[in-house]
């Protein structure tokens, strides 16, 4: 591994070592020479030599990493072309045999923990009510929208600081696991259908009416909807910000997808008006110590899948169900279809 790696988890080069690794100063020599590179982010920095890592992979060779494909497309067909076999971390299949191995799930929960800590420090004002002798201090009142694993994740931590927690999603059969932590649900229309996909114009218009209200009723907003393999849905807007009371604070967990609040900048934390609007891209690495942990956890349950050939060469296995699900590149192409997609689209 990269000599230097753990520097930012406060994990010496030693630490690996006595772990078994063998560590390296030239990582454009070790990118080269792996069968297998296990990596957090895809291939697509810059080295020191100019080139970009994914243009130094050997041929044959394969990569495990979050790819968010969307955002790399021309990573993507760099990789295909180098024939590099490519494993995407955020393709796993729902499926109970992969739990092990659900990277977004161990990170997501990272996420919500750390973003009530983020709100909590920027807030001007106590989560839990306090009863003092100068009076009582009423409890935050927390916004969750979306009650995905970091979302719920973030209904929880709220909950143990004391705050009082509302969930919002378009998903009413979440309503009994928000229940469970100890929130309030806030029930969205439906339309005939039941699927949040087909809903009318008056649906969503009714939708969008009633998260104004609850996002006016907040302290604290945390959005955490994300669609994986698409930008984040724009849900809470510049009017609704404008309708919450000064010293509120909205955390957007979903800014490296572009999102869910229309005044979000990704990596800052923005004023409008007196509501302050952070849209934080670092909160997994702020928790490396844990993250790293889980993550190593889930790949070497995903790399124990992989098996070598008579000549020591990786073999995968194309009856392997969760090989094939996150199987990004492969001979030459690229073998994830939405993604072989948006980039024939792109050469149009």
């Amino acid at each position: 591994m990269e000599r230097g790696a753990g520097r930012g988890t406060r994990i010496s080069d030693e630490a690996f070592a006595e772990a078994g690794a063998s560590l390296s100063d030239d990582p454009a020599a070790l990118l080269a020479s792996a069968d297998l590179v296990v990596k957090v982010a895809p291939p697509s920095a810059t080295l020191e030599s100019g080139e970009v890592e994914a243009a130094v992979l050997r041929e044959g060779g394969a990569v495990v990493a979050m790819m968010a494909p969307h955002r790399n497309l021309e990573t993507v067909r760099r990789l295909a072309r180098g024939k590099v076999t490519t494993f995407a971390l955020e393709l796993m299949p729902r499926i109970a045999r992969a739990q092990s191995m659900d990277v977004l799930s161990s990170q997501s929960n990272i996420a919500g923990y750390r973003a009530v800590l983020v709100a909590a420090n920027e807030l001007p004002r106590y989560f839990p009510m306090l009863m003092t002798a100068a009076g009582t201090v009423r409890p935050a009142k927390v916004l969750v929208v979306g009650a995905g694993v970091a979302g719920l994740q973030a209904v929880a931590t709220a909950r143990r600081l004391g705050a009082v927690v509302t969930v919002s999603d378009i998903r009413p059969e979440v309503a009994e696991q928000a229940a469970s932590l100890g929130a309030e649900f806030v029930d969205m229309p439906q339309g005939e259908s039941g699927d949040a996909s087909q809903a009318t114009d008056d649906v969503l218009a009714q939708q969008r009416e009633i998260l104004a209200g609850a996002v006016a009723a907040a302290d604290v907003v945390i959005t955490a909807a994300l669609v994986p393999g698409q930008a984040a849905p724009r849900l809470v807007t510049a009017p609704m910000v404008e309708g919450m009371a000064g010293g509120s604070v909205v955390v957007d967990l979903a800014g490296e997808e572009g999102g869910n609040c229309e005044l979000s900048s990704p990596g800052e934390a923005v004023d409008h008006g007196d509501v302050r609007v952070v849209a934080p891209m670092d909160l997994i690495a702020r928790q490396a110590v844990d993250a790293s942990a889980l993550f190593a956890r889930n790949v070497a349950e995903f790399v124990a899948l992989l098996d070598v050939d008579d000549a020591d060469r990786l073999r995968v296995d194309p009856d392997e169900e969760i090989l094939a699900q996150c199987m990004l590149t492969a001979d030459g192409a690229v073998a994830h279809a939405p993604t072989a997609a948006a980039l024939e689209e792109g050469d149009r």
